[in-house]
C-alpha cells in the first residue's frame, strides 16, 4: 500500500526474520535528490514506541532532507510479530547483531544514517558501530548512555503510573495485546538489578561518522550528560545540541526545529 502525505509517498512492507515478521514503512521524497543522497535514515524507536508513534515526524524528515526514511517495529512492538520472552539484558547490542542486518538486507540499501529516539539512540550507535563502514551519520535524540539515576527514577514512576486504570489501554492502541509485554520489557529490564552496569562507554570509540547528539534540556530521562558523553567518546566529528524548553520527544514537541538541524547537519557533511 502507497500513500502520499505532504511532499512524499509512504508504503508498508513486511520483513521476514526468523523470530517473526516485522513491519516496516518507507517515506520516498516526491522530488528525489541526486543519486548521492539516496542512502536512508534508518529510524530506531523507543522503549514504548513503534512506526505509528513517530507520527508526522518521518514525512517531515522526508520532506525537508529529500531522502527515503524508512521506520520498523522491533520485533515485539506495533504490528511487527509477538515475542513470548523478555528481551535479554544486551537487547541494545542485540538490536545491531540479530535483527538490523536483515532490516538492510530485504530492505535493499548499503549506506544509511542512523536516527535513534531514547534507547533507541543506543541501538542506532551500535549500528553506527557494527556497520561502520557503511553508516554515513548517527544521529541521536534523547539518547542514554547508562543508567542514570534520574532515568531510573522516571522509570519507576511510570510503572506506577501504568498500574492505574486505563493507562494499559493507551498502549493497546499502538501494540494491541503485546502491550502488556511492551511496557515490562522496558520498565523490568532497565530496572533490574544487573542492568546498572549497562553503558554505551566501550561502544562509542568505535563510532567514526559524523554525529548529531539532540537532547532537550528538560528531558525526564536523562541529563545532558549523555549527550556529552555520546559526542566526547566517539571517534568521528560531532556536535550537540541542547534544546531550549524541551523535555524529552524533540522531534514531537519541536517537530520542524528538529528537521532543521538534521538537514543541516546532513549538508554539512556531505
Amino acid at each position: 500500500m502507497s500513500e502520499r502525505v505532504q511532499g512524499s509517498t509512504h508504503s508498508d512492507v513486511w520483513i521476514a526474520h526468523p523470530g517473526g515478521r516485522i513491519s516496516a514503512r518507507v517515506w520516498s521524497p516526491e522530488e528525489p535528490r541526486a543519486a548521492a543522497d539516496d542512502s536512508p535514515i534508518v529510524l530506531f524507536h523507543d522503549s514504548l514506541g513503534c512506526v505509528e508513534l513517530w507520527r508526522s515526524f518521518p514525512a517531515a524528515l522526508c520532506v525537508g532532507t529529500g531522502r527515503r526514511v524508512i521506520a520498523y517495529d522491533r520485533l515485539g512492538f506495533g504490528r511487527s510479530d509477538p515475542r513470548d520472552e523478555r528481551p535479554a539484558l544486551d537487547f541494545i547490542a542485540d538490536e545491531s547483531r540479530t535483527y538490523f542486518p536483515t532490516i538492510r538486507q530485504q530492505m535493499g540499501f548499503g549506506r544509511f544514517i542512523a536516527f535513534g529516539h531514547s534507547v533507541g539512540g543506543g541501538m542506532a550507535v551500535h549500528c553506527a558501530a557494527d556497520f561502520a563502514d557503511a553508516c554515513e551519520a548517527l544521529i541521536t535524540e534523547s539518547a542514554q548512555a547508562f543508567p542514570e539515576d534520574r532515568t531510573l527514577q522516571s522509570i519507576s514512576a511510570a510503572r506506577e503510573q501504568f498500574k492505574a486504570a486505563g493507562q494499559i489501554e493507551r498502549l493497546e492502541k499502538y501494540h494491541g495485546n503485546k502491550a502488556r509485554w511492551v511496557l515490562e520489557a522496558w520498565t523490568e529490564c532497565w530496572l533490574h538489578p544487573d542492568f546498572a552496569t549497562w553503558t554505551l562507554e566501550p561502544i562509542l570509540p568505535r563510532v567514526t561518522c559524523p554525529l548529531l547528539a539532540i537532547h532537550g534540556v528538560h528531558d525526564e530521562y536523562g541529563t545532558t550528560r549523555h549527550p556529552r558523553m555520546i559526542a566526547d567518546l566517539s571517534n568521528g566529528p560531532s556536535r550537540v545540541e541542547i534544546m531550549a524548553d524541551t523535555y524529552h520527544v524533540p522531534h514531537r514537541e519541536k517537530e520542524r526545529g528538529v528537521v532543521e538541524l538534521v538537514r543541516d547537519f546532513i549538508a554539512s557533511i556531505k
